[in-house]
């Protein structure tokens, strides 16, 4: 600025308007000659952040890096971001779809109580329910069962209705799914979908173990509500879904990224899917 206004003014005025001393000024100039040395770095961070949707912030950012050979620590990183402007600001807490219309049935036991610390994939799952808006005043609903280790989505039922056909249509994909002899603990809230005889019976069909979180406490089915939590907040709640057909699309999408390319920094920068080969060594 004090460049563009030399010619009108003289140099001395100039350094006392801004309060700027002499040798302040000449040092920055001769730095703003010198080239940027993360000028590469910024533009490899912008492509990293554009392709994860703007979904990423720099500690997946920093993971993204090493992978391609960079050395820069977190903190680097995130000052970096911070000077061009790259700010991940979607997420936000919502209240959430309930399923829950009292005791109709049995309540099984909350066999996990809150410890999410399992390791090998197909041993736990979680399984829910969650609302999308769809147009003005219509509603959607996805019903989804996720591995708790590897944090996959391993089947998934849509529908306008939350009913239980959509559960039961879900049970069937992720029987389909599941390696052959895998008799996991399927861990649920207490909606009243997981009461009914019909699941319950088709949960012991296939050998599969129940287990249900305490009467309204969403902290006892963390994994999934994380999931459903951050499908709305990087994909559906930026765009417009005004038919149950677009949900479907854009849930499919999001899905297979989620999946296949999403890093997890509790999973030193692996995707659900990398995890899970590299935990069963497939």
């Amino acid at each position: 600025m004090i460049d563009s206004l030399r010619q009108k003014y003289k140099f001395r005025h100039l350094l006392q308007f801004f309060n700027l001393n002499r040798k302040t000024y000449y040092d920055a100039l001769k730095r703003s000659k010198k080239p940027d040395k993360y000028y590469t770095l910024k533009k490899e961070i912008k492509s990293i952040y554009l392709e994860s949707h703007e979904t990423y912030g720099y500690r997946r950012i920093c993971w993204i890096l090493i992978n391609k050979g960079y050395t820069y620590c977190l903190e680097t990183v995130r000052k970096i971001m911070r000077e061009i402007g790259l700010i991940c600001t979607i997420y936000s807490r919502r209240r959430k779809y309930s399923s829950f219309k009292g005791k109709i049935g049995k309540i099984a036991p909350n066999i996990l109580k809150q410890k999410f610390n399992e390791t090998i994939p197909y041993k736990v799952l979680h399984i829910d329910i969650t609302q999308v808006k769809i147009g003005k005043d219509k509603w959607g609903y996805i019903s989804a069962i996720i591995d708790e280790a590897s944090g996959e989505v391993l089947a998934t039922s849509i529908n306008k209705h939350p009913n239980w056909k959509l559960v039961s249509s879900m049970l069937d994909k992720l029987s389909m799914h599941l390696p052959k002899k895998i008799n996991p603990l399927i861990h649920s809230d207490q909606g009243f979908h997981y009461q009914l005889k019909s699941y319950q019976r088709k949960l012991k069909v296939n050998g599969y173990k129940q287990s249900m979180s305490r009467k309204g406490n969403c902290l006892d089915n963390a994994p999934i509500e994380s999931l459903f939590n951050l499908l709305k907040r990087e994909c559906l709640n930026r765009i417009n879904i005004d038919s149950l057909t677009t949900l479907k699309e854009e849930y499919k999408k999001y899905i297979n990224w989620f999946n296949n390319e999403r890093i997890s920094g509790n999973k030193k920068g692996l995707t659900p899917v990398e995890y899970r080969c590299k935990s069963l060594k497939i």
